[in-house]
């Protein structure tokens, strides 16, 4: 739902509460839904996904990296997904392993949901988990083509890097490893590319970092304020 958020975004002060985002889908129809149902639905989805309160802490950091670089919006989207979403987070091996031009095989993402879930959904709604799974790493730029998708590297940037070490971090990666975690590998860069993008993050001041014998520290006091 990146479209979706972005016209949510956009249509609200950076400031807005969670209440200031459900007026804004239902009552003033920023997201130009037909029905009031699917208005509600909409907030309801979003706010599965990715909250829509600043009283949570993902969601509050997101928003405040969200406005320092318009062009990272894709990324920022499915990294704070990957964090809320399990079944997007099972996808993420299969499709972070593809190579270049790879082209997508949907029965990995099937072998993997089916590996951690068992049989908890029918064959129906895992086919369409992985649809929707892949449809979401297509608009977050790993996958390119439609009923063809194959694997394409996407660009990291300094706040994209801040987001995606702070995310690590709460999931305890301390050290290096916070540069190996889940959501540092979606961002397709080498660890000594990220330690440079997150040097130019210190500098936004999106996060503190020191180096010294082969030993990194990295805290975000600044990035949660």
């Amino acid at each position: 739902m990146l479209a979706e958020l972005q016209s949510l975004l956009a249509a609200c002060p950076v400031d807005a509460g969670r209440s200031d985002y459900l007026s804004a889908i239902q009552e003033d129809n920023c997201l130009g839904k037909r029905t009031v149902a699917t208005r509600k639905l909409s907030s309801q989805r979003l706010s599965e996904l990715y909250a829509l309160a600043p009283e949570v802490l993902l969601f509050r950091v997101m928003r405040r990296c969200w406005y320092a670089d318009r062009r990272c919006h894709a990324m920022l989207a499915v990294l704070l997904a990957l964090a809320r979403d399990p079944l997007l987070r099972i996808t993420a091996p299969p499709v972070l392993r593809m190579r270049p031009g790879e082209e997508l095989a949907r029965q990995q993402i099937a072998d993997a949901l089916r590996e951690t879930v068992g049989s908890r959904f029918s064959d129906t709604t895992l086919d369409k988990i992985v649809r929707n799974t892949a449809s979401s790493w297509t608009q977050s730029g790993h996958l390119k083509g439609r009923g063809r998708k194959v694997r394409q590297p996407v660009v990291s940037t300094a706040v994209t890097t801040a987001y995606a070490l702070f995310l690590g971090y709460l999931a305890g990666a301390r050290g290096t490893a916070i540069f190996e975690s889940l959501w540092a590998r979606v961002l397709d860069a080498p660890i000594g590319e990220l330690t440079s993008l997150a040097r130019d993050a210190k500098r936004l001041g999106l996060l503190d970092m020191t180096q010294a014998g082969g030993v990194i520290d990295v805290s975000f006091s600044r990035l949660t304020v």
